[in-house]
């Protein structure tokens, strides 16, 4: 196999994040490798790398995308977000997050990431979703571990708190 050179190689810039980054990508090079390898956004999973089980699902700019079908250049000037991201802040979780976590909406995690980001995507265009339109959502997804009920649950819950409506009496504030 021909080595290929510098050349061939394209300067790639894009906001992940929130924070501008740059690296130098072939033309063949998945976004999911550029990500995990290239950027250390270990979050984002590489499942079937056909774009069936959504576990590499990041946003590009606001939208769910497969990032196993996604070439790095293609990311060049586009905002990225992936599970990482999510959080407010480092040692925070996102709302969704947390309503993951009290629900125990996950269990070996492996597609949790990508099913937090399209969830997120989806919950700004739609604030009110209806439990069918969640299991819509999730539909895109493959999990092998646990039911889908305590997912559809945490969105539920993690909607409503976004709405800012009241949580259940038994949650505490740092569960938020």
């Amino acid at each position: 196999m021909p080595r290929l050179s510098a050349a061939t190689q394209h300067r790639v810039t894009f906001t992940l994040n929130g924070r501008t980054v740059s690296l130098d990508a072939q033309p063949r090079l998945l976004a999911t490798d550029a990500l995990r390898h290239g950027l250390g956004a270990t979050g984002t999973h590489v499942g079937c790398e056909h774009g069936v089980c959504g576990a590499c699902t990041i946003q590009i700019d606001g939208q769910p995308a497969r990032a196993c079908l996604t070439l790095a250049v293609q990311l060049e000037g586009k905002e990225v977000t992936t599970v990482e991201g999510l959080a407010p802040e480092r040692d925070r979780l996102s709302v969704m997050q947390a309503a993951f976590r009290r629900h125990h909406a996950l269990q070996c995690g492996f597609c949790t990431a990508g099913i937090l980001v399209s969830l997120d995507a989806y919950l700004r265009e739609e604030p009110s979703p209806s439990e069918q339109e969640l299991r819509e959502v999730l539909s895109g997804h493959l999990c092998r571990c646990t039911g889908y009920t305590q997912m559809i649950r945490a969105a539920l819950e993690a909607a409503a708190c976004l709405r800012g409506e009241p949580l259940p009496q038994t949650l505490e504030p740092a569960d938020v």
